[in-house]
Parts: C-alpha cells; sequence; structure tokens
C-alpha cells in the first residue's frame, strides 16, 4: 500500500474541505489514490465536487487589454515567486505591456512574444533586467486574444482573476457577463459542453450516496438525476444561478436581454498548478531558463 503522507491529506483537505482524519482515513482506504479518497468522501461525507481553483499554488498576475474600438483584447498571466514582488509597480507594469503587445500583434506563443520588441529591446530582455532588479524569477505563463466583429467586454478582480468576454447585445450584458464568470468561475459554457467521463463519474458518486439513504430504487434515480442537475448548474455557465438575480439562470437573462454570448475566456493565477508539486518557485525557474533558450 502506498504511503499516505501529510502532504496528501493535506491536499485532500483543500480539495474536498473535511477534517484531517477523514481524509487520511479516506486515502488509506483506497491506498493513497487522491482521485478514489475525493469520490469516497463525497460519498460518505457530502464533500462537494474539486474546484481547480481550490488547488492554486502560484503568485502572479492579470496583465489585460482592451483595444479602443472595442474589438480586440487580451489576458496575459505573468507568475513570480512571491506575493510581495505581485505588487511591484514595475511587475505590474510589464504584465499591462504584454497584454497590449499581445492584442496587437497576435504572438503564436510565448517564445513569439518574448521575441517582440518592447521599448530599447525585447520583452525577454525586459524580463531578465526585471529579474535582476527586483531579485525573483519572473515567467510568462499564457495569453489569451479575442478578435471579433461582436462585442468586448472585459473585468478584473484585483490582479488574480482577468475575463474576457465575447457578445452581442447591450453593453451592461457584457459587464454582468464578466463579472459573473470571474465570481462563479464556470469550467463550461453549457452542459452539452461537459465531458462524458466527468457526467459519468458524478453520476457515480451521487449513486452511491443515493443507494446509501436505503430508498426505493425509483427514488434513487430521482436523487440522481436531481444531483446531476445541480452539477451542471455548479460548472456550466449558462445554467448557473446570475450573480445579480438568482432567480434567473445566465440562460434566461441573455434571453430577457435579447443578448447572446458566443465565448468567454478567463485566466486565474496559478490555475492548473497543483499543490501537490509544492514548488512553484522552482517552476517558475524552470519556464524562465526555459524562455531564455
Amino acid at each position: 500500500m502506498a504511503e499516505v503522507t501529510a502532504a496528501m491529506v493535506k491536499e485532500l483537505r483543500e480539495i474536498t474541505g473535511l477534517g484531517m482524519m477523514e481524509c487520511k482515513k479516506a486515502l488509506v482506504e483506497t491506498s493513497g489514490d487522491l482521485k478514489s479518497a475525493e469520490d469516497l468522501l463525497r460519498v460518505k461525507s457530502g464533500a462537494k465536487a474539486n474546484k481547480a481553483a481550490g488547488r492554486i499554488a502560484a503568485e502572479g498576475v492579470i496583465g489585460a487589454y482592451l483595444a479602443s474600438d472595442g474589438k480586440i483584447a487580451a489576458l496575459v498571466e505573468v507568475n513570480c515567486e512571491t506575493d510581495f514582488v505581485a505588487k511591484n509597480a514595475d511587475f505590474l507594469e510589464f504584465a499591462s505591456a504584454l497584454a497590449k503587445l499581445v492584442a496587437e500583434h497576435s504572438p503564436a506563443d510565448v517564445a513569439a512574444l518574448s521575441a517582440l520588441k518592447l521599448e530599447a529591446g525585447t520583452i525577454e530582455a525586459r524580463r531578465q533586467a526585471l529579474v535582476q532588479k527586483i531579485g525573483e524569477n519572473l515567467s510568462i505563463r499564457r495569453f489569451h486574444r479575442i478578435h471579433t466583429d461582436a462585442k468586448l467586454a472585459q473585468y478584473l478582480h484585483g490582479v488574480k482573476i482577468g475575463v474576457l468576454v465575447e457578445f452581442e447585445g447591450e453593453d451592461e450584458v457584457g459587464k454582468d457577463l464578466a463579472m459573473h464568470i470571474a465570481f462563479a468561475k464556470p469550467q463550461f459554457l453549457s452542459r452539452d459542453e461537459v465531458a462524458p467521463e466527468l457526467v459519468a463519474r458524478e453520476r457515480d458518486v451521487l449513486a452511491a450516496r443515493a443507494r446509501e439513504s436505503g430508498k426505493p430504487a425509483n427514488i434513487v434515480e430521482k436523487m440522481v438525476e436531481g444531483g446531476l442537475g445541480k452539477f451542471f448548474g455548479e460548472i456550466a455557465l449558462l445554467g448557473q444561478a446570475f450573480i445579480k438575480d438568482d432567480k434567473l439562470t445566465v440562460e434566461k437573462m441573455l434571453a430577457a436581454k435579447r443578448a447572446k454570448l458566443l465565448s468567454y475566456r478567463f485566466f486565474v493565477v496559478g490555475e492548473g498548478i497543483d499543490k501537490k508539486s509544492n514548488d512553484f518557485a522552482a517552476e517558475v525557474a524552470a519556464q524562465a531558463k526555459a524562455a531564455a533558450g
């Protein structure tokens, strides 16, 4: 049986929000398999589905830019090692400049972005100069650009969350959608986009939990379907309760406003970086070394 470490218990606690002993017991029962332990706790203790944002282990900022004509916009994530540096004025200015260059030049990837001109040199030269000045490794992690004939809205929640929305309708609709997305962080646009394997896993957990209630099979099936409806309402944007009026779903709000959501993208600093590595500083250093060639 795999050794159950304190780090594994800590990670499972962060995913499920349950106590240390419950998490440790689940890991022991599942021979240290984190996903199986999470499912077991969801069956036995009613823990909610894991949200990716709960596993973030990074510092940095989101740079954003929206062109004056409202047709081109960009988001850029730039990472650092400490929250202190994430508040540095030079670092914030660098992230904003990157977003503007992404919008204007549409680079193919981070390497192409790093080669673009900035001030008297390149972005990579500027990054290296900031590393020397600030004393921490910095890394350009990712970016996203939208160019549209429709409308764009942008929202920054502090410097840690950035949202871009492509839409048709009144300007207020775009702003409301962007704020809602920053709050709710939907993983999918609609329930039709949710991967079948994710739905199957959720159904298995809900069915196991329902069977433990001792209810008849027909009631169990209704409980499972009800649970799936709630699950879709949590992870799929159109089915979520609208942040400004929870009596409406986002889909119904859009219909009432005669508006249409074409696409969206949001960045959360560190999203997708797993805490179990527990060494983000080393990851930033590795990214910076790779970018330098």
